[in-house]
């Protein structure tokens, strides 16, 4: 039994300044801080409540509001709970935060050594987005922060529906491509022709198929579950990143996103 002096998860806030916070947001965070890493016997809420310091009758009632926002589960048959899948997608976008932050001296490095714009972009609700871009100063080049693109016709896009969410690709199954340029990819066999290519060699080109001018290769950051966490990039225009230094560059974008893994 836990004393009343002695509360292992009773929230880590100073005397003086508890005035300042909302009780049940203190128990809550107690009691999700319990779920996580209680052993199977205890993390029932009988057991969760002692841990916590907290009468039964309310715990109860915290875990099942915790419960509503998918921060933890509970397992009918044993009366478990466990941490739920709001706090998975929440430290995995912390995880995808952190990596943007990082990226920023690779980004400048390979725009250093290639003369080109290196961009990161991160998958979002709506597709994908950039969210950081290094260029020399010499460069001369349309900023592509903060938009999304067309997926089929970018090779972000393309690194998105061959490492990315299934069903991303699956929305678009049913949808008209919409022609960009001369070169886009508007028919669906040759589109999955082409995400099957990305998915082979590990990285994506694109030769002026979402702007004229905008030519570019990009390869996938992965997670140790292979799981699509941004996209990284090379832009520039076909003067410079025609097809034969497109495929150069490939391994080179793809060294990079690898790298940043290892961070």
């Amino acid at each position: 039994m836990v004393s009343s002096s002695e509360q292992p998860f009773a929230p880590l806030v100073a005397p003086s300044s508890r005035t300042q916070h909302v009780q049940s947001v203190d128990r809550a965070m107690a009691l999700l801080r319990a779920v996580a890493v209680a052993t199977a016997d205890g993390s029932t809420a009988a057991r969760l409540a002692e841990a916590c310091g907290l009468n039964r009758a309310t715990a109860w009632r915290i875990l099942h509001t915790l419960e509503a926002h998918g921060i933890v589960t509970c397992s009918r048959e044993s009366g478990r709970w466990s941490v739920g899948p709001t706090v998975v997608d929440i430290a995995r976008s912390a995880g995808v935060e952190a990596l943007v932050a990082a990226a920023r001296p690779h980004l400048e490095r390979l725009s250093l050594r290639t003369g080109e714009t290196a961009a990161i972009a991160v998958p979002r609700v709506d597709g994908l987005t950039y969210v950081d871009e290094a260029a020399s100063s010499a460069i001369v080049a349309a900023t592509w922060l903060g938009r999304t693109v067309p997926l089929h016709a970018t090779s972000t896009g393309k690194v998105l529906l061959a490492f990315g969410d299934p069903d991303v690709a699956a929305g678009l199954a049913g949808r008209a491509l919409e022609r960009c340029t001369d070169t886009t990819l508007t028919s669906h066999d040759a589109l999955d022709a082409e995400v099957a290519r990305v998915r082979t060699r590990g990285f994506a080109t694109c030769f002026g198929e979402c702007e004229r001018s905008a030519w570019g290769v990009s390869a996938p950051v992965l997670d140790a579950s292979g799981r699509l966490l941004a996209v990284l990039s090379i832009w520039g225009p076909d003067s410079r990143m025609d097809r034969p230094r497109c495929e150069v560059l490939g391994p080179l974008v793809q060294e990079a996103a690898a790298a940043l893994v290892r961070l």
